[in-house]
């Protein structure tokens, strides 16, 4: 992906613009459907409203949590999607006004925000440093805890009864898909989709699935950033899978689910630019899950469990378990480019990793009939297939493999897969797994 030398629009956006401001949010209970909004605040001059509705399912119980858990739950996905706006001119200071912080938590999100925004400062050239990129103040009058005992060590979370089920975040993928399939028929399992779209609703309706047995987020951006992105200020990427984990803490609460479940394996642990710790998947990774799950358990509950499920595995084991699901082959997408019209646009790094990491277990046949046409024969891929390769300097900036992983699939294709079979065989232990969970795992891969 290009560059783009952006350090003097930088500075001087952070010149003109002083303060980015959370100043309110707004939690709305109805007729079982749970809705949130936040309000944003770029110098008083610019005003965003982002919303967040979890429409009603059967076994939602919003009213079991009070409002102060309730308003503490939201605001940490507020604290997550400020970051999106705050980007727009990066202000040297952030006013935090629903809650106060203490100084860990402070410095939680200021960590979260930097490694986050690493692809967004590298593709920018933006050089500054995690203490210089923003200052980060919050109102001294109401700290974030609840009466009645809702963080402070307590083991307890109020009138919350927390029950043996796992939420599933769907995405689409393959990744996700075989969670879904190690899972569903060994404990109930609730998937949970953010912005429902055509690969999403058909994975999780192969797998059995009918409306009221899965929870939907509808997730709304503000068009004002949009606008203003549309006007040349500065815009990146920002940590989504961040605002999934913070989402999936308080979908935990209305469902009293105890396991949330993700789909995040080992291969997301390295850097997009060699050398450095910038990394596309930063919110994917095991430090952050590692971080995460220290946050929650020091400051919101200590009963629900957030962990990838696929941590231990490479994309390369995980591509070998989805090559058995094969009711899933037709409609699963891992096409951002053509996640609108629910197609592989056959043009871009996802679409180019996916066909080569699967093909060591599928036909040319069975990978055109997904792909609609022969991949590695479009020379225009090369590139891409260079960066995914290690041939050039960087990945790609996308949710991809290794290139280990990827250099083992071309020698399988050329008839040698020793390298394949040793990468089939590992299991990595640096996960956060409950042993239950592991032992479904190792059972799948035979280990």
């Amino acid at each position: 992906m290009k560059r783009t030398d952006n350090q003097s629009k930088f500075d001087a956006l952070r010149k003109e613009f002083s303060t980015f401001t959370f100043e309110s949010q707004t939690l709305k209970r109805e007729n079982g459907t749970l809705s949130l909004s936040f309000d944003f605040n770029l110098d008083d001059r610019y005003h965003f409203r982002p919303t967040l509705e979890i429409p009603a399912r059967p076994f939602f119980d919003w009213d079991s949590i009070s409002e102060e858990q309730l308003q503490t739950l939201a605001f940490q996905i507020g604290m997550t999607e400020l970051v999106s706006y705050w980007k727009i001119a990066c202000p040297k200071k952030v006013v935090v006004k629903p809650f106060a912080l203490t100084e860990s938590q402070k410095a939680f999100w200021k960590k979260l925000y930097y490694n986050g925004l690493g692809e967004f400062l590298y593709l920018n050239s933006i050089s500054v440093s995690e203490a210089e990129l923003m200052g980060l103040d919050s109102a001294p009058q109401l700290p974030m805890s609840f009466q009645g005992g809702f963080v402070c060590g307590m083991e307890s979370m109020g009138s919350v009864k927390f029950e043996e089920r796992t939420l599933v975040p769907i995405g689409g993928g393959k990744d996700s898909v075989v969670t879904l399939e190690c899972l569903r028929n060994e404990m109930p399992v609730t998937p949970l989709i953010v912005n429902p779209r055509g690969a999403t609703l058909n994975c999780v309706k192969t797998a059995g699935y009918n409306d009221n047995e899965f929870i939907v987020i509808n997730r709304t951006l503000d068009p004002t950033m949009l606008k203003l992105n549309a006007e040349g200020y500065l815009n990146g990427h920002t940590p989504f899978s961040a605002l999934l984990a913070f989402i999936s803490i308080l979908v935990a609460f209305g469902s009293r689910s105890n396991y949330i479940a993700l789909s995040n394996e080992n291969s997301a642990n390295e850097s997009t630019v060699p050398g450095t710790n910038i990394n596309h998947q930063y919110s994917k990774s095991i430090e952050f899950e590692s971080d995460f799950r220290n946050y929650v358990a020091e400051n919101l509950s200590k009963e629900v469990q957030y962990f990838s499920f696929l941590r231990p595995l490479s994309e390369l084991q995980i591509a070998k378990l989805f090559s058995q699901c094969e009711a899933y082959h037709p409609v699963f997408r891992s096409c951002n480019v053509g996640s609108k019209t629910d197609s592989w646009c056959g043009h871009c790094p996802k679409c180019l990793f996916t066909w080569i990491i699967l093909s060591p277990f599928l036909s040319r046949e069975k990978l055109v009939a997904i792909f609609g046409k022969d991949l590695m024969a479009d020379e225009s891929l090369r590139p891409i297939l260079e960066e995914l390769n290690g041939t050039a300097a960087v990945k790609p900036f996308e949710c991809v493999g290794t290139v280990e992983e990827v250099q083992a699939c071309m020698e399988a294709v050329n008839g040698n897969r020793q390298i394949v079979d040793d990468i089939l065989r590992r299991f990595n232990t640096h996960h956060f797994l409950p042993e239950k969970f592991e032992q479904i795992l190792k059972s799948r891969l035979h280990v």
